[in-house]
Parts: C-alpha cells; structure tokens; sequence
C-alpha cells in the first residue's frame, strides 16, 4: 500500500494462480495426461512469468497454489521464483476461501487496507500495464469487480482482439479486512455480487490458443500485432502481420462463424446453469469427467489386453 501526498491509498495488488492443484470434471483429464504438467510450466515461463516481472509499479504480490505432489523439478524452478521475489509458491490440496484470506493478508504483509486481487492462469499473458490500469480505475463502492474490456488472443502466427466483458482476468477491489477475492465465483458471475467497473481502452491481457488448453478458443478479430507490442513483451517475433486476403477472410468467414459457435456455446451452458443451478451444474461436471476417465480407462485396459492377445498369438504361430 502506497501513500500518496494527497492522502490518496494505493491498493496492493495479488495475483491469483492455480497451477496444478486437483480439479474435478472433463478438465482433470486434460491435467492428468503425460507431459502437461512440463508443457504448461514451457508456457508459463514463456508468456506469464516475464508478463508479472514486466508490471508496472510496486506493492504488487503473486500467489501460485500448487498441488502437494508437486515433482521436485518444478518445485525447484518454484522456489527460483520465490528466492527472486516474483511470487509464493503455496502447496496445497484445495484452498478454503478462509485459508484464501489468510494467505493474502501474509503475502501483503498488513490485516486492513486497500487490495485488488485478480486471476491469472498460468498458460496466459498481461500488458506491462495491466496492474496501473486496475489501480487507477474509478471505484465508489466498497468491493467492486474490476474488467479490462480487451485483450488479445494468439494463435500460431496470428493475433485477435477480442472484447470480453466478464473475461478470466477479473479482479476485485475490497478491503483487506473483509476479503471475498475474485475467486468468490465464476468469472462472468461476479457482477451477482457486487458493482462492476469495465475498463476500456488498449487491450489488458493475452490468452494464448495451444494443445491443451482447457476451454479458450480463437475469437475475436485479426489484427496486425505490431501496435502491441510495446506494451506486451510477450508478442513474439513468431506473431506476424497478416495480409490483406486473410484479413478479409477472417471478417467476413471466420469471424462470423466464430461468432455463431460461441454465441450457441454461451446460450447453452447459461441455460443449463439457469435450470440446473451452478452447483448442479458443477456436479454435471464433475460426474462427465468421471464417466470420462472411466471410458479412457477401459479403453486403455482393452488396448493392453488386445496387445497382449497379439503377443501370445504370434508365439503360438512360431511355437507352431
């Protein structure tokens, strides 16, 4: 917390990751498959780590929750991290909103004040400015989400921008003494909480489409990346320009048709949610993930027996 000649309080801010901790439902599987765990931590470094090292002002904390089982080798790059003073590497099971509270108010370093926590996955980059534009955005009530509005989204070679009003990067400014965070809920759903303040202007944030992303996906508009990158050190000489054809293309074919799936995705899961509730839904979930990891189980054991089969037939033909 800063304070400014004219009485002004700056608020600290704290970054909010969950790296690997256990999760529930169809997005287990993804987390559970050979090599994530060293892929994502590739993106992380690529896009997140140098996306916090680059923010602009001071008081600014970050708090990475890993699961207990963590490997060593990651727990090493973790504790590098830590030792230069870029985040807190937390090893848990699962957070408790109290156990939350807790490890804010610790990473602060005070029990009252000002704070504005956001999330931030670790597969995603910010603007150098992102943390400022939080802190300089106009607030009247006690706690208030905060969204910047635009952002960017990567794919390949390409870049979009994209505008999202209730985007993952949300944040929310409250009192350290009377914290909910900005994991109180889903992201789109903290306006049921509590007043909104949408931030415009230049985009705030990066989402970046890979091979295993859990649910992000190419939308937007196609754009020349070149006025970003002063403000993102994570726009890559491998994000080029596009032509004037895929442009055209893109505005006028794919842009649309991304549109109209989205637009099906969202109608879809709000009415579920709506009927089902967030808890049912949650549970919908949580239950098609088992019943997933069932089937990928069975299939994997019937792949082994099938596999074997073959081995005792072949050695049947040549005994023969």
């Amino acid at each position: 917390m800063t304070e400014h000649h004219d009485g002004h309080t700056t608020p600290a801010h704290v970054f909010l990751t969950r790296y690997n901790l256990p999760s529930e439902g169809v997005e287990s599987l993804i987390r559970a498959k050979d090599g994530w765990l060293r892929e994502r931590t590739e993106l992380f470094e690529r896009y997140t780590v140098p996306s916090v090292r680059a923010q602009l002002g001071e008081d600014i904390h970050w708090i990475v929750y890993v699961d207990n089982e963590t490997p060593q080798w990651l727990l090493d790059k973790m504790y590098a991290w830590r030792d230069e003073g870029l985040l807190t590497p937390l090893l848990r099971t699962s957070v408790s909103p109290e156990d939350r509270a807790g490890d804010i108010r610790e990473v602060v370093g005070r029990e009252a004040g000002p704070v504005i926590t956001s999330n931030l996955d670790n597969d995603d980059g910010l603007a150098i400015d992102f943390v400022q534009r939080l802190r300089e955005a106009p607030v009247t009530a006690p706690r208030t989400a905060l969204y910047i509005a635009h952002g960017l989204i990567t794919n390949g070679s390409r870049c979009f921008l994209q505008e999202d009003r209730t985007n993952a990067f949300c944040a929310v400014r409250e009192d350290l003494a009377d914290l909910e965070t900005c994991w109180m809920d889903w992201h789109n759903r903290l306006g049921l909480h509590m007043d909104v303040v949408e931030v415009e202007g230049e985009p705030g944030w990066q989402q970046v489409i890979h091979g295993t992303n859990v649910s992000n996906r190419v939308r937007g508009t196609m754009v020349d990346p070149a006025p970003y990158r002063r403000t993102f050190p994570t726009l890559g000489d491998e994000i080029q320009a596009p032509t004037q054809a895929e442009v055209l293309k893109d505005r006028y074919v794919e842009a649309p048709t991304r549109w109209l799936r989205d637009s099906a995705r969202g109608n879809a899961r709000a009415g579920l949610v709506k009927v089902l509730g967030k808890e049912r839904f949650d549970a919908v979930k949580y239950h098609g993930g088992k019943v997933a990891r069932g089937a990928v189980g069975a299939a994997k054991r019937g792949a082994g027996a099938a596999k074997q089969g073959v081995a005792k037939a072949k050695e049947a033909r040549n005994k023969g």
